[in-house]
């Protein structure tokens, strides 16, 4: 078993870590990434085939490095995943990927800490940026377990196309986010019957240059959690593409049920409005939870959540990256990887 040791540890290559790994290489720190999965940039890569950016590349770019293509265009999910590699390898960062963090904890000598992978690697370092993404476990309502057997069901992590869905019969897409109205649609396209088990009250907006001109010109995506206003925002539901809602209602085999509440004897699910008849699948779009088990701090709220401010712990040296809402709305998107990298890294780096 080898044994490596760096100033500071990145755990995850997404874009939140390689914004991290930026700020580190501008500052001229010993560092290394972490990645998981087999090369940068797979986890979009292996997202659900419709699937795009929200957000236009000209508003979506990490540090240093302007997207591809049209500064116009929304980029596929593919794209996003293209666009990650190329960001890595202009920067020529070092990464060990296929380098799943198993446990980070104190060292046992000396100062800094310890991370152990799934392939028996350990790690030293005296700093640690922890940026595996917002969520990573896929949360399903208790009472899924209830429906038949014979309803097919999947998280949207896990879902890429229609052809993923047995038969053709009807098809319920819960949750009240953009993946849910994209997987709804997708689904519609192909004529069977489509029940969208989303909130009626989940706010939208235009998504257009003009729209984001004035979210980025006025500062609004940047509001912090850590004033009124932002405390404000953090309570209200998070918006939804207009456009993507708009074009699931013109579907004739969509409907809207409104919230899903539980499941009915028949298969069916009982929404706000009304219940779906019996379901041949559910696609369960409704986010996920924290997974930090393998944290071994004592940095963590009762439900899992890490305690932090403005991505800093109470931990010398730990830190977080990519969580939603570690400052603003924007923090877990990809235009906001970099402001957050910013602070987070200068702050680390001179607090220890």
């Amino acid at each position: 078993m080898t044994e490596f040791s760096f100033d500071t540890l990145v755990i995850g290559a997404g874009q939140a870590g390689l914004a991290a790994a930026y700020y580190l290489q501008q500052r001229n720190i010993d560092f290394l990434l972490l990645e998981e999965r087999a090369a940068v940039g797979d986890v979009w890569a292996s997202r659900f085939d419709a699937l795009r950016l929200f957000s236009p590349r000209w508003a979506s770019s990490l540090p240093g490095l302007p997207w591809p293509g049209s500064a116009l265009g929304y980029p596929t999910k593919d794209e996003a995943a293209a666009y990650l590699r190329q960001y890595a390898a202009h920067f020529r960062f070092p990464i060990h990927t296929g380098q799943r963090a198993v446990s980070l904890a104190p060292a046992t000598v000396g100062n800094g800490y310890t991370v152990q992978t799934a392939t028996g690697q350990m790690y030293q370092a005296q700093r640690v940026i922890v940026s595996t993404g917002a969520y990573s476990v896929p949360r399903i309502p208790d009472f899924a377990a209830r429906l038949p057997t014979a309803v097919q069901q999947l998280h949207s992590s896990h879902y890429h196309s229609p052809q993923q869905i047995a038969g053709t019969g009807a098809v319920a897409v819960v949750g009240s986010g953009n993946s849910a109205l994209q997987i709804a649609a997708d689904l519609a396209a192909t004529t069977r019957s489509v029940y969208a088990a989303f909130d009626d009250k989940t706010p939208s907006f235009p998504n257009n240059q003009a729209t984001w001109a004035l979210l980025k010109g006025t500062g609004m995506l940047g509001i912090s959690r850590y004033n009124a206003l932002g405390r404000y925002a953090m309570l209200q539901p998070e918006p939804v593409v207009r456009g993507d809602l708009q074009r699931l209602r013109r579907f004739p085999n969509a409907q809207f049920i409104g919230r899903a509440s539980s499941s009915t004897p028949a298969g069916g699910l009982q929404g706000q409005r009304l219940a779906t008849p019996p379901l041949e699948a559910i696609v369960w779009a409704t986010g996920f939870g924290p997974g930090f088990d393998w944290i071994k701090l004592p940095i963590f709220e009762a439900d899992g959540t890490p305690r932090h401010h403005y991505g800093l712990t109470e931990a010398r040296g730990i830190a977080f990256l990519g969580l939603p809402w570690l400052n603003s709305r924007s923090s877990a998107l990809m235009g906001g990887a970099g402001p957050d990298a910013r602070h987070v890294v200068a702050q680390l780096l001179g607090s220890t």
